[in-house]
């Protein structure tokens, strides 16, 4: 009875601990810089439409959104037909608001910013509504369409799968573990 006591206990302490707010910080943006400055420090330069939008949580409890896009143009560093871009939530840790369906030119760079080495686009670039993009069209030009069809989705929607794994995989632990112990002391 002790040990079911004490797995309650260590499983009532791991749920507590993934159920923390997330920890957010104040975004400061300057202004956002020319055409030209963002397409030279950008990564990545694309317009396309987002097809999916995913929440993930970290492990120290940031929440971020993991977005797959149709790629329709390409200036910058983008070759396949879809891309994954990461972001945060909106608000004080500068993530943009993508809104599933819309059309986007997009400015991304490699980051760390969100944890993981990722493609990630905030509202401190100039990613806007493709519709609202005109000046910007105008300086890049027609770009490409991409040149590799690849469909993405599959790998977008294993991010969930993990947590869910890891979670798994420590209760299997903590139950392995008293399992264990109870039949050393019987």
């Amino acid at each position: 009875m002790i040990y079911l006591r004490k797995a309650m206990t260590i499983l009532a302490f791991i749920f507590m601990i993934g159920s923390f707010p997330s920890i957010t910080s104040a975004c400061s943006c300057a202004d956002l810089p020319s055409v030209e400055e963002e397409f030279e420090r950008s990564k990545a330069v694309f317009s396309g439409k987002v097809v999916d939008i995913k929440e993930k949580r970290s492990l120290k409890g940031y929440t971020t959104k993991s977005v797959l896009f149709e790629v329709t143009n390409t200036w910058k560093g983008v070759e396949q037909s879809q891309i994954i871009i990461t972001t945060g939530q909106g608000g004080g840790d500068c993530g943009y608001n993508f809104i599933k369906g819309e059309e986007y030119l997009v400015y991304a760079n490699e980051s760390i910013i969100y944890e993981a080495k990722s493609l990630v686009s905030s509202m401190c670039n100039r990613t806007r509504v493709l519709s609202s993009s005109q000046e910007d069209l105008e300086i890049l030009g027609e770009g490409q369409p991409p040149i590799e069809e690849v469909n993405l989705s599959g790998k977008h929607n294993r991010n969930q799968k993990y947590i869910w794994a890891t979670v798994a995989v420590a209760i299997g632990i903590v139950v392995f573990f008293i399992l264990n112990r109870r039949k050393r002391l019987d």
